[in-house]
């Protein structure tokens, strides 16, 4: 076994992915302004793509400056539909306007993985997912977020697919942990490459 593994991100989710696939790592949380660095981004025209993989790659990077010789795992997703990117919902109306635009609609989730050791970029992966949302009846929004509650702000489409979410869609096409957020199979497939996990 390498170095030491550290996933730069606090989400509990995100953790339990790693710990359910018999990872050993660590967990720290990045202290980037994530809106800060995309806000130039989108203003320049860089594609949703890209911005999950800056976003990525500058958590990975931050984490990595404090931890010398440690491989570390960033990730970031955007929402895409069309060129616009979709942000976390700040509260229910939010919520309630994101799921009427995406109504009807497919949109794509751009799920990015880095993995960095020292500052240098050791590998980098992105996985999308197409998600076909079904037409929506704006009671029916309102109905299903009074039942999911605030879960409905802890995801960029005020969706989980692996909850109630589920219900909305009528078609999705990619990995489903692309769709949750961390393509979980080639990042494995990476480590066990580096020997930083039995293979």
């Amino acid at each position: 076994m390498s170095a030491k593994l550290i996933l730069a991100s606090a989400s509990p989710f995100r953790q339990a992915l790693l710990a359910n696939a018999g990872l050993d790592f660590l967990s720290e949380r990045p202290d980037i302004d994530e809106r800060a660095v995309e806000a130039p981004l989108e203003r320049s025209g860089v594609s949703p793509e890209d911005v999950a993989m800056i976003l990525a790659t500058a958590k990975a990077n931050d984490v990595s400056a404090d931890n010398p010789g440690a491989l570390v795992i960033g990730c970031d997703q955007t929402l895409s539909l069309g060129d616009e990117i979709f942000h976390k919902p700040a509260n229910m109306e939010a919520a309630r306007r994101h799921l009427l635009r995406l109504s009807g609609k497919t949109h794509q989730l751009n799920s990015a993985v880095v993995l960095v050791r020292d500052g240098e970029m050791v590998w980098s992966y992105l996985g999308v997912a197409q998600l076909t949302m079904r037409n929506l009846d704006p009671a029916f929004i309102g109905r299903h977020l009074a039942r999911v509650g605030d879960k409905a702000l802890s995801s960029v489409g005020a969706y989980q697919v692996e909850g109630e979410g589920i219900q909305l869609f009528e078609k999705i096409e990619g990995d489903y942990f692309t769709i949750v957020g961390l393509p979980l199979l080639p990042l494995l497939a990476e480590l066990r490459k580096l020997g930083a996990i039995d293979g």
